[in-house]
């Protein structure tokens, strides 16, 4: 009888055993991935904080062209100043959907600002000519295809996370360690396709692409 008893013990503890093993390397799992998520949240706000940094210059340059639409520039500044009220942890990926919308609503108006300036410098041939503003601009749009890459990987990684402490075992632990679902930058309707660059205002713009 003894036998028994002790052969049903220790089954019952390489069991618990197991148990442990599993939800340890689960753990260890998630930490890696929750870790990751933040490590390219970072990324993302490296590449928003340079497209910040080159405004100032921007506007400096722009605004030495005479008779350059002032409001353009106000409106630039302002859509700045917005971004930099959106409090956000730079260090961890927020779990909160709506705050990370607030703040995605704010660098989309960024963006939008920075399309018009880029629009209204057209009508502008010797600022068009000014290799400071040349520079700028090249280095503006590198900075937002980096955006948008950066943002690409943020959502790979925050997806990989969230599909993880759904799983099991770690769905059973996961709660309780803390182990929330990071949030998802969402795409603007339209966003698939390329924006319609357009350099000739001398005459009728030319068709948007299909």
């Amino acid at each position: 009888m003894s036998k028994i008893v002790l052969g049903i013990a220790g089954a019952f503890v390489l069991m618990v055993a197991i148990l442990v093993i599993a939800a340890i390397g689960s753990y260890n799992g998630l930490v890696n991935r929750s870790q990751a998520v933040d490590a390219q949240w970072a990324q993302v706000q490296n590449v928003y904080q340079r497209r910040a940094d080159l405004i100032p210059n921007l506007v400096n340059t722009v605004s030495g062209a005479a008779n350059f639409e002032k409001s353009t520039l106000t409106e630039i500044t302002e859509a700045r100043a917005s971004v930099g009220k959106v409090q956000m942890n730079a260090t961890a990926a927020p779990t909160d959907p709506a705050q990370l919308a607030q703040f995605e609503q704010a660098q989309g108006q960024l963006s939008s600002a920075l399309s018009r300036l880029l629009v209204v410098v057209e009508r502008y041939p010797d600022l068009k000519a000014n290799g400071n503003f040349q520079m700028l601009q090249s280095q503006l749009e590198g900075t937002e295809n980096r955006i948008a890459v950066e943002r690409g990987r943020f959502n790979d990684a925050a997806r990989d996370y969230n599909s993880a402490i759904k799983r099991i075992p770690a769905v059973f632990f996961a709660g309780a360690f803390g182990f929330k679902d990071k949030a998802y930058f969402q795409a603007t309707p339209g966003a698939e396709k390329p924006p319609a660059v357009q350099f000739d205002f001398g005459g009728k713009p030319a068709p948007a692409k299909p």
